[in-house]
């Protein structure tokens, strides 16, 4: 397992990961032509740098006022993002919570739920097989409590964002990955073990491509 340290005034453990890095070769004109859904992987590891980019990515901080990577309705931020760990290395299989103010995973649930994640997501086998699967959550009542109903859209557009950013970091670090849709709503909370308030909107298995 990876080095890990608490909060002050959190119980909770959080694993550090690893400095996502904030310059590379690729450029994202070519990140953009070469991306593609893909639902076969290598039954090969992630390491943990690698998972830390693709979080970095999705929703890291990127700003000393907390700005991030996707823009925000507001900056209310109403995303929630986990990692479903089934073959990373040097990280326990299990469900993790990403905290974006620490860039640090908080552990929720032991063991590896891609299978019984898979079944959820009307049994896609790239849900699966993936090393990992990073879920959009969203708890709307943030964004609602300023824009209203028109909130829901801005949480919808936000979660395109977000998984956009996934998807082209996957491409520039060589790996593979597909956004899902399709799947039971309560079965997928269930599965992870979710608050209540939060709704799941997406699944983003990633793995190493074939």
């Amino acid at each position: 397992m990876n080095s890990q340290s608490s909060s002050s005034g959190n119980a909770k453990t959080i694993i550090a990961l690893p400095a996502p890095r904030l310059e590379s070769e690729q450029s994202l004109e070519s990140a953009l032509g070469n991306r593609r859904s893909i639902r076969e992987y290598a039954k090969t590891s992630l390491s943990l740098q690698e998972v830390s980019q693709l979080l970095w990515a999705t929703q890291g901080i990127t700003a000393d006022d907390g700005g991030r990577t996707a823009p925000s309705a507001g900056a209310l931020y109403p995303l929630e993002i986990y990692l479903v760990a089934g073959r990373v290395a040097s990280l326990d299989p299990g469900v993790y919570h990403y905290r974006t103010q620490d860039h640090g995973l908080v552990k929720r649930a032991d063991g590896d739920k891609r299978a019984a994640l898979a079944r959820a997501a009307l049994k896609q086998d790239c849900v699966r097989d993936g090393a990992a699967v990073v879920v959009f959550a969203a708890v709307y009542a943030r964004t609602k409590k300023k824009y209203g109903d028109r909130g829901a859209r801005y949480v919808h557009i936000e979660v395109g964002h977000a998984a956009q950013n996934t998807c082209l970091q996957a491409t520039a670090l060589g790996l593979g990955t597909v956004p899902v849709g399709a799947f039971d709503d309560n079965a997928v909370r269930k599965t992870l073990g979710l608050p209540s308030n939060e709704r799941v909107l997406y699944l983003v298995p990633v793995g190493k491509i074939r």
